[in-house]
Formats: C-alpha cells, structure tokens, sequence
C-alpha cells in the first residue's frame, strides 16, 4: 500500500498511474478520510493528555470530587472517540488498499498488447508436439481421474513425467542456491493480513483468484511470494543485513484454470501446480539491481535448459496493483508458434513492505521501509509444457535436456 502522505503530496501522479494501470480509484475521498481521522485522533489526544494529568494529580491523596467526576467524564468521551477514530482509521485504510502502487518512467503506457520486447534468445523452433497428447499417449498424466477426485483441471502427474518434474525442481534449485538464494519451504495458507498485504487487489469484486477457508481468516496461497511476503511482518531488518534472498517452494492454487482468452490447454493453465519461487528483501536504492539480477537469474536457468524466449518490459495496463515494473520471460512454443508467459518478476518498491509493517534500520539509526521482489525460478506444471513441447520427438522419445539429466539417474531419453 501506499504512504497517504505521499498520495496527498502527490495527487496527479498516483491518480495518473493508477488510471495507466486500470484501476479507477476515489483520491478525493481518500483526502476526506485523512482529515477526518486527523480531527478526531487531535480530539483523542488531548482528552488522552488531560486524562494522564488527572491520574498524576490523584496520586499521593484524597482527589477532590470535581477531580473524580471530570476523569469519569473523560473516560466516557474517550470510549466514544477513540471508537470514532477506529472507525474512521478502517474506512482510510480500506480505501488506500486499492490504490496501486506508482509505475516506473520507463514502464511503456497502454494494455497487454503495449508491452514491449527488450531481449531474445535462442533460436525458435519451428515444429514441435503438443503436450497434453503426448502426455496422455505415455500415460504419465491423468486429467481424468484429477476431475474425478477434485474437478476440472486437476490431475495426476505418473511414471517418468513426476520424475521429470522434479528434476525441474532439482536443477531450478541448483541455480537459486548457486546465487545465494536460501531455500525455504513456506505455509501453503496465509492470513487475510498476509493476502493484503501482498496486495494481490482484483480490479473488480468479481476477480478474486484465492481460494478462502469457510469459517478460517485463511486461504490458500497463489504462490509462495505470498507467504514470503509475511515472513519478516512487523519486524525490523539491520541494514547490514540486506539484501535477504529466499527461494520458496510450494504448491500453488488459482481458480483462474478457465480464464478467458487465456491459453488454457492441459497443464499450461490449471487450479493447483508447484513452483519455485525467488523473493527478495532489500534497501531502496537496491531494488532495481536487484530486479535485473532476479531476470539474469531466470534467463541463466531458461538458457541451461536450451528454451528459446524472449523478455517483455510489460505495460502498465497489465501490471498488478504490487508492481512498479515487471519482465516476462515468455518461451517460444513450437506447437503454437507464438511466445507464451513462463516467468515473470517484479519490483514492488515499498508497496508491499508498507503493508505488513517491514522496515529497516538504518546504521545512523533512522527507520525506512524496505524494498521487495520476487520472480518465477520454475513453475512446474507450465516448465512440463515447454519441455514436451521443445524436446518430444514425433516417434514417442522423449530428448533429456544435458542440465536434467544428473537429475534423472543420467538418462538422456524418457
């Protein structure tokens, strides 16, 4: 979330940017608020002050009954008051909840289709075999039997594709870890506080892509970046400390299987998949190094495993309301002849930090909130798509790329 003081200070350019990143929001009510809640905490204070100096008069003798009924008076109006304030402190912080975070200069303006190339790649291939045939012609995955367990678009990975899974993982892991990245395993649920606090805010009601717990204040995380955004909650970091590196892994859940005018076929979309996720806690003036380390890093894992791809500086009527700047790397699908999303990563400046109250200490002892990031090492489910699709062969093998094969007892077909 943003700092209300720099919304008030800033008016044009957090309205402007929210408009580039479509979201439609109240500024001038947000103003009202602010003013509001300042009058009655101002009211809250002063009857706070005046009730401490009766309490330090009382002590030490008998007070005078005037003393006694002006201290049962205030306590009165300050029960009343302080519920005003409480009331007033909800209604401005819900409402700052929607503001999204401000773009960078360099992000381009317009919708998906704005968004711009400033990398590629590899060579593309021009022939290749569609996933979910070759899949189910191996029987290594069952759509079938996932919609009969759980519904549609769960499943069942088997035999040799499991196993390739995790030599994803494995080989993702080797390249995180490589970069200094601590591995980490995180809740597969978090609080509605966390889930804010991410600041994963759908542009409408009708949005929303967590599944909640009935009778819980919990749902199932997205991704890990949502547990790991709460990790350092309410805490203060020594700035000799940062930058923190965390590499999260975990299953992810998203009702957003069957969106529409997404590709949606097989295991390229679908409501439960795992991932490695990198997440990273830093000062301000890090962050954007930090955001093109965490793309070097996708690009040197993408490269090990000889996909083709190029990355895409995306647009701002595409970003999310977290983001200050996002890459995608999208992959060449031989099968679609188009490039598809594999990865993403973004800088989300303080707009998160702010939101669970992580800050850093600075070595003059000043206290700022810090910096997040976070982007896709591997995800999973997708990952398996690219690979049958870049490495299948039409007469039923499967070509191991050389980095999976330690993985996979040093096969080199499936």
């Amino acid at each position: 979330m943003l700092d209300v003081k720099f919304i008030k200070e800033n008016l044009d350019l957090v309205e402007k940017s929210a408009k580039e990143k479509g979201y439609n929001i109240n500024i001038k009510e947000i103003i009202t608020l602010d003013d509001k809640r300042k009058k009655e905490l101002v009211k809250v204070e002063s009857l706070r002050k005046e009730r401490n100096e009766i309490a330090a008069k009382m002590k030490g003798g008998k007070p005078s009954q005037e003393l006694v009924d002006r201290g049962k008076k205030i306590k009165e109006e300050l029960a009343k008051l302080e519920v005003k304030l409480s009331k007033a402190e909800k209604q401005l912080n819900d409402l700052v909840k929607t503001v999204p975070n401000i773009i960078f200069d360099d992000v381009p303006l317009g919708g998906e289709e704005c968004s711009k190339e400033v990398k590629k790649w590899g060579k593309n291939h021009e022939a290749g075999v569609d996933h979910l045939d070759y899949a189910v012609s191996r029987d290594w995955v069952d759509f079938e039997r996932g919609a009969k367990v759980a519904g549609a678009k769960f499943y069942y990975l088997k035999g040799d594709l499991a196993l390739l899974e995790n030599a994803l993982l494995q080989y993702g892991l080797s390249k995180v870890l490589e970069h200094g990245f601590t591995f980490m395993t995180v809740p597969d649920m978090v609080s509605s506080r966390v889930l804010e606090g991410c600041g994963f805010n759908p542009r409408t009601s009708d949005q929303s892509d967590e599944y909640y717990i009935e009778g819980e204040d919990l749902a199932l995380i997205a991704t890990a970046e949502m547990s790991l955004t709460g990790y350092h909650m309410d805490e203060i970091i020594d700035e000799d400390k940062l930058p923190l590196f965390y590499a999260g892994y975990s299953p992810c859940f998203r009702k957003e299987a069957g969106a529409a005018g997404k590709y949606t076929r097989g295991l390229f979309r679908v409501h439960q998949f795992n991932k490695l996720e990198m997440y990273v806690f830093c000062l301000p003036e890090q962050s954007k190094e930090m955001h093109e380390k965490i793309l070097a890093i996708e690009e040197d894992i993408w490269q090990g495993l000889e996909v083709p791809y190029h990355v895409i500086n995306i647009a701002a009527g595409d970003l999310g309301a977290p983001a200050a700047k996002k890459y995608d790397m999208e992959y060449w699908s031989p099968v679609n002849q188009k490039y598809q999303e594999i990865t993403s990563c973004s800088n989300c400046t303080d707009f998160q930090a702010r939101a669970v109250n992580c800050r850093v200490r600075r070595a003059d002892g000043t206290v700022e909130f810090v910096h997040t990031l976070n982007g896709t090492a591997i995800p999973l489910a997708r990952a398996l798509v690219v690979m049958l699709e870049n490495f299948a062969t039409k007469d039923g093998k499967f070509k191991v790329p050389k980095v999976l094969q330690p993985y996979l007892g040093g096969r080199k077909e499936l």
